[in-house]
């Protein structure tokens, strides 16, 4: 049946998620552009409320403007450290919780909290939703990119007010993720932070019934 899939695709399709992994280390080896542009037409399949598609993306190519998120990161990242005392502080040092400076494509991924697409179906109730309809786009993206080979990094710890600044979008739109895109320097189906002793997996899903 059409859309319908066998156990042979479904495992893989398994395993395409057990190995998308949250990457911070690459190697500066380039991404070709026809690689790159296959991942990006998971954007152009992605559900979004409304069908708004209100994401919007800045490729992070000049000197200038890697170097402003570069520094945006460092200092965001001074300052969470801060937060936290004695091993965890310690723990904390010792993560590598960017690979802005290796990798060979950052991508700033936006939701237009104002686009006119869509004409508000779903998102006048519950306006959040465009901006999930962003990170379920930017997930496919992910699976796309681990299923080239590609490595995907999602740097959080930065100030979103202050990039949008740098990168000068517009007023109405509100940072999801910055990305870090290139082959990984080493391929490992465990997390890095469950690696570093930071933090474990749930044993089990959390689900309540009503």
């Amino acid at each position: 049946m059409q859309g319908s899939y066998g156990p042979e695709f479904r495992a893989e399709l398994w395993d395409l998620m057990r190995w998308r992994r949250d990457v911070r280390r690459f190697r500066t080896t380039p991404v070709e552009a026809a690689v790159l542009n296959r991942c990006l037409l998971a954007f152009s399949l992605s559900p979004s409320v409304g069908l708004s598609e209100p994401w919007r993306l800045i490729r992070v190519e000049s000197a200038d403007a890697r170097a402003a998120a570069i520094r945006n990161f460092e200092a965001t990242n001074a300052q969470a450290l801060g937060s936290y005392a004695d091993e965890k502080a310690q723990l904390y040092a010792n993560l590598k919780l960017s690979g802005m400076r290796e990798a060979p494509i950052h991508l700033a991924v936006f939701c237009d909290e104002e686009t006119p697409k869509g004409a508000g179906l779903g998102a006048a109730t519950m306006a959040e939703t465009r901006a999930y309809s962003v990170v379920g786009a930017i997930t496919q993206f992910w699976l796309a990119a681990r299923a080239e080979g590609l490595g995907l990094g999602w740097v959080s710890i930065l100030d979103p007010v202050q990039l949008c600044r740098d990168l000068d979008v517009p007023h109405t739109w509100r940072l999801i993720g910055y990305l870090c895109i290139g082959w990984p320097e080493e391929s490992c189906d465990t997390p890095e932070l469950e690696r570093a002793g930071w933090e474990t997996r749930a044993p089990a899903l959390i689900m309540e019934s009503r």
